[in-house]
């Protein structure tokens, strides 16, 4: 079992935080790399790499926009240069199912010869409770450039599970997994399976991909996050993931965590209820 130091290179998104808690309570040591953090990580200054992961055995990498961008192979690419002149032994990396972009950057992180575990994942079911959707779903409607397609929600829950798993077992080296729900749903059930958690009625609305980038741009978001929503509900939302994976199952021995469990989970927090 892996006892070294563990970098955390994305610590403070959905999976990061979640694998933080369970690699303290396992009493490990960890570090994580991000822009605020003590020893700073910046994809966009490679000058902060060295440092934020020397002196770590292994390291998980979230990266930051999405893999799907045009410069992040050539990045990921670059890191495993400098983990491997630093010593790590291992990276796991959180990878998109059916992106060219996540594709290439795999293979990029496997050329350097470092040992890898992928976890591929698309839409965590965590979007419509601490992302994008949240704000709609608090209004009682999402409204969405997609139609009948139907999407495996994963938990973040699971994928945090799977990558400590990865992380702490040398068995799971040099694997993929691909991480899906155990059941497709669309966006419209997605939304319906919410609102009976929630006892709240809350409706799904289908808009043109124009309404829903103009909304986001007169909301504010950032023009580089409306471009990366864009092509993945304009591109990896056309039903090339629709089909659900045994890899929870694979690397944990157990189920995938079902929507609906999900819903009902958060529902009892009182969230969707503000």
């Amino acid at each position: 079992m892996q006892t070294s130091e563990i970098v955390l290179v994305g610590g403070s998104g959905k999976t990061g935080g979640r694998i933080i808690k369970r690699l303290e309570a396992r009493g490990l040591a960890i570090r994580v790399a991000s822009r605020s953090s003590a020893r700073p990580f910046d994809w966009e200054d490679r000058s902060t790499w060295r440092g934020a992961l020397e002196g770590a055995s292994s390291a998980y990498v979230a990266f930051q926009p999405d893999l799907s961008v045009a410069w992040a192979a050539e990045a990921i690419e670059a890191l495993a240069r400098v983990a491997v002149e630093c010593g790590l032994e291992h990276i796991v990396l959180l990878s998109g199912r059916g992106e060219e972009g996540a594709q290439r950057s795999e293979a990029a992180l496997k050329a350097s010869g470092i040992d890898t575990t992928i976890l591929r994942a698309s839409w965590f079911c965590q979007n419509f409770s601490e992302g994008a959707f949240l704000e709609q779903i608090l209004a009682g409607r999402l409204q969405l450039p997609a139609g009948e397609v139907s999407e495996p929600f994963i938990d973040a829950d699971d994928i945090a599970d799977a990558a400590v798993a990865a992380l702490t077992h040398p068995s799971h080296r040099n694997k993929t997994y691909e991480l899906t729900g155990p059941r497709a749903l669309t966006f419209r059930q997605a939304v319906a399976e919410i609102a009976q958690a929630t006892g709240r009625p809350i409706e799904y609305e289908q808009v043109s991909m124009a309404d829903f980038t103009g909304g986001l741009a007169a909301a504010g978001l950032p023009q580089g996050l409306i471009n990366l929503l864009e092509e993945l509900f304009g591109q990896v939302l056309d039903g090339r993931n629709a089909s659900t994976m045994g890899g929870v199952a694979e690397i944990l021995g157990r189920p995938a965590t079902d929507f609906s469990q999900y819903a009902r989970r958060t529902a009892a927090t009182g969230l969707w209820s503000a």
